[in-house]
Order: structure tokens, then C-alpha cells, then sequence
């Protein structure tokens, strides 16, 4: 009998998302991962829950309809890593055509007339507050309603949903090899030892590696795919109204500009195709210079490369390598035979249809063993039980209770951990208790929650996946956080032992 009934390769959000719905039906999971959770395109995305206006453009009705329908569920399982916000328009003369962007909201509206969100509007600029970042020509602008997502926490809480209910995660775990027959035999190096795995299935969700796993580890031929590189830039704060600036840009595109970790902006985003090591992608100094024009166009406030403090890149496999390159459109293929365990491969996707791509995927496993129903549409995720709409209410009851966090501190856990940041807090009566502090926010007693909960090993997976403090955190900090993780991770072998 096989050790498990799938294993996933990758875990990215493709490979968690798989994970979490099927450990949820029954199977004995296991997922590989051979660095960290989310580390590759998945904690570089857009960070967009919508429909996708270009996509009216394009006339793909059905799909938008299905995106916005996602929208929802995702407002309501993860109702504190998911944020409803207003996004805003500004009407160019050079563009669209003002009557156009109208009929595509008005369509917008009509698509996701249960979604509970305000409606599209027109908006005079010159006396209202999103008007006040821009530059004066524009007078124009149209607000809709669409939502944000911290990619990275979502990437980790599906992982922990999943190991909750049975799943077990390996960081650290590269398959190097995988024989096939009417079962599978995997050959993996976890953190430095070779083990065998076996398993009735596999699941390839390896993302811009799908065709060398595929090639080299699975040994079958990989899917006529082709790579595509996302590239956004993050600034200084640009603007203080809480909305999302979506640009026309003069080639046609669509660029967004959101509030990012409170005193920033992200601004993206730049695609083109992409050859060479997934592990390495960088942004070129062009798609950064791309970015700064298309945000200077709109902005008073002008920028420079020299004022990006970051860039976040990342490679997606496309389906059609001779179409339009669109990662939003993710593919799954289902391969089996005589004598052939099932192999699912799964690529490509954007966030907001993850959770519905997972739920295909598995489904498709459904005539090989038996599994309960589809589920995850309604289970919130870890510390998402509570309604999208009292978010604030729920900020206000833990510093409530935990009167020395500020309002800032207080958001910032919540809206990472929801209800379970009392995980973290516990009986502290003071910031004291929570052991030492790297920079002003993060804390020992969340260091090791981190660490012993959600499987970060080195400081980058804090830093830049599981929170974003890097982005603030002096140096001595940092390194006084390494000290601290390696003390920790020392002690916790020595008492496994």
C-alpha cells in the first residue's frame, strides 16, 4: 500500500491550494517543497482579487463572471488577508474613450450584482480626495470595486489549512527522481537526507519548473508551455487616499498602483516573455523605467529608478506559446494509462482563481479513489472567522484587549493572522512579554509562532514572505534575527531529540 494517496511537487500556491483540498476530502497528502513556501512567482503577484477589466475588453464574459464569482469567496473564507477597496480610473484624453470605460464598469457591475460591494461611479477629481494625487489635467475619473490579497500570507494559511486537516508539508524536500507504475516512487533529499515516498498519484505544480520536472524528475514529456515574467516596482508612499489607481498606459496596458505595507506603493505590471533559470529572474532596468513613465504620467509627484526601494519578479507558464501571453489563464491536464498512476500537472493561474483551480484538479482524481465533496468554497481559512465587513471592529477588540499595541502594530498581526493572532499575543500584559524585539514591530514571541507553526527557516522567509519588515528593518536588526532564529531552531532539535 502507498504511503500516500497524492503527492504534490511545488509549493507554490498552485501546490498548497491542491493540498489543502484534497487533504480536506480525505486523501493522505503530502506536498514537496524543495526551498520555501511561495518563494518563486507566487509572492510576486499583482496581489489582485478581481475580474479583470482587460478581460471585458477581450469579450471573455464567462471568465470574468467566474472571477468575480471567486471574488466573493475569497471576501468570505479569508476575510483578513483580503480587502475590499476602491479602485479609480482617471479618464485620459489619449485612451479609452471616457463613454467605453463606462460601459465596461456598468457590464462590471452586472457580472457580480450579488457581490455586496459598492457599485461603479463617476467621480469629479477636482473635488474629491482620489483627485489629489494626480496631475490637474485629469478631471475625470471612474471608481469600481475590487479587492487586494497579501499573496504571500495567503500562500502560508493555505498550507497550514492543509496540515490541519491532515496534509504534510516538507520544506526543504526536492524530488530528484520518481519512478512510475501502478504506483509512484519518488526519490527525495529532505534537508540533506535521501527518503522514498510513494503514492497512488502525483501532482506536478512546480510552476515556471513544470517542464524539467517534468523532463528530468517525472520522466514524461513536458507541456508545450511557454514562461512569462511579472515584474512590479514598490516606492515611497505616493498617495494617502485608500484606494487602487488603475493607469491607462500608452500602449494600451493597464497598470495599478496600490497602497503597499502602509508607507509604500506597488506599482506593476510589466510582462514579457522570459527565458533562463526560474530560480534567477530579475527585473530588467527597462520594465523598471516602464513602470516609473507609466506612473509619471498620472502622478504629480514624480519618480526616478533611483526611488524604487524593491522589485518583486517572477516567471508563470503560460499555455499557448504562439498566443497572447496571459497568466492569468492557468491549464490542468490529467495524464494516466494502463499500469500508470495518475499524474495531474498544474500550471500558471493568477490568485484570484487558485482556489477554484485546485478544486478542478482534485476533482479530476475522483474516478481513482473515493473523496468526500467539494468543500472549500465555504471553510475559512486559519483566523478568517469573521465577516469581511467588520475587519475594523475586529482591530479594535484586540487592541482592546492588548492595550499596548498601536493601531498600526494592531492592524498589521490582524490582518496577517486574523483570530489567531492571540496565538501570538497570549496573556502578554506589556510588549515585553513577547520576548525581543527586531525593529519596532516584529516580536520573539511571532519569531517562533513563525517558526514552529508555519515553516520559516531563515530570516528572507520572515522578512520578505511571511511579513514584509524588511522593507523597514535596520540591518543590526536583521542580523539580530538571524542570531536569534539559528538559537531557536538549535534548541528545538536538541528538545526533538
Amino acid at each position: 500500500m502507498a504511503d500516500y494517496d497524492l503527492a504534490i511537487i511545488g509549493g507554490g500556491l498552485n501546490g498548497v491550494s491542491i493540498a489543502r483540498d484534497a487533504a480536506g476530502r480525505g486523501l493522505r497528502v503530502i506536498l514537496l517543497e524543495q526551498g520555501d513556501l511561495g518563494a518563486g512567482a507566487s509572492s510576486a503577484s499583482p496581489r489582485l482579487i478581481h475580474g479583470d477589466l482587460a478581460n471585458l475588453e477581450r469579450r471573455h464574459f464567462l471568465r470574468v463572471r467566474s472571477a468575480l464569482a471567486e471574488r466573493d469567496v475569497w471576501l468570505r473564507i479569508a476575510p483578513h488577508l483580503v480587502r475590499a477597496m476602491r479602485f479609480a480610473i482617471p479618464a485620459h484624453s489619449d485612451e479609452r474613450p471616457a463613454w467605453q470605460l463606462r460601459s465596461w464598469l456598468l457590464l462590471y457591475d452586472r457580472l457580480a450584482s450579488r457581490s455586496g460591494l459598492p457599485a461603479s461611479a463617476t467621480v469629479d477629481v477636482t473635488h474629491h480626495p482620489v483627485g489629489n494625487a494626480l496631475k490637474r489635467p485629469f478631471g475625470t475619473a471612474f471608481e469600481y470595486s475590487d479587492c487586494v490579497v497579501d499573496d504571500s500570507r495567503l500562500v502560508i494559511l493555505t498550507a497550514v489549512d492543509a496540515a490541519a486537516r491532515g496534509a504534510v508539508i516538507r520544506t526543504g524536500a526536492r524530488c530528484t527522481r520518481a519512478e512510475r507504475g501502478k504506483e509512484w516512487r519518488l526519490v527525495t533529499k529532505d534537508r540533506g537526507f535521501r527518503q522514498i515516498v510513494t503514492a497512488r498519484a502525483v501532482a506536478n505544480a512546480t510552476g515556471a519548473w513544470t517542464p524539467s520536472v517534468a523532463e528530468t524528475v517525472l520522466r514524461v514529456p513536458p507541456p508545450k508551455v511557454a514562461a512569462v515574467q511579472m515584474d512590479q516596482i514598490v516606492v515611497r508612499r505616493l498617495f494617502d487616499s485608500d484606494n487602487v489607481y488603475v493607469f491607462q498606459n500608452s500602449d494600451g496596458r493597464l497598470i495599478f498602483a496600490s497602497p503597499y505595507e502602509r508607507d509604500f506603493t506597488l506599482i506593476g505590471t510589466a510582462s514579457h516573455a522570459f527565458k533562463g533559470d526560474p530560480a534567477i529572474v530579475a527585473m530588467a532596468a527597462g520594465d523598471v523605467a516602464y513602470l516609473c513613465d507609466a506612473a509619471n504620467r498620472y502622478f504629480r509627484e514624480r519618480i526616478e529608478t533611483v526611488d524604487v526601494v524593491r522589485t518583486l519578479s517572477g516567471a508563470n507558464m503560460v499555455r499557448n506559446p504562439a498566443g497572447r501571453l496571459s497568466p492569468r489563464d492557468g491549464a490542468i491536464t490529467l495524464d494516466y494509462g494502463r499500469g500508470k498512476a495518475p499524474l495531474i500537472t498544474v500550471f500558471g493561474g493568477d490568485v484570484t482563481t487558485s482556489r477554484l483551480r485546485a478544486e478542478r484538479a482534485v476533482t479530476k482524481l475522483a474516478p481513482f479513489y473515493p473523496m468526500s465533496a467539494r468543500w472549500t468554497a465555504n471553510a475559512p481559512l486559519p483566523g478568517g472567522d469573521f465577516a469581511w465587513d467588520r475587519f475594523d471592529n475586529e482591530v479594535d477588540e484586540v487592541r482592546e484587549r492588548w492595550r499596548f499595541l498601536g493601531e498600526d502594530q494592531a492592524r498589521r498581526l490582524f490582518a496577517a493572522y486574523g483570530s489567531d493572532a492571540k496565538a501570538i499575543l497570549g496573556d502578554a500584559r506589556e510588549r515585553g512579554d513577547l520576548g525581543p524585539s527586531f525593529g519596532p514591530e516584529l516580536t520573539g514571541a511571532e519569531v517562533r509562532h513563525l517558526m514552529s507553526k508555519e515553516w520559516a527557516r531563515f530570516p528572507d522567509d520572515i522578512l520578505w514572505r511571511r511579513t514584509k519588515l524588511g522593507l523597514t528593518m535596520p540591518p543590526a536588526d536583521r542580523e539580530a534575527l538571524g542570531a536569534f532564529m539559528a538559537e531557536f531552531m538549535a534548541t528545538s532539535c536538541a528538545g526533538a531529540k
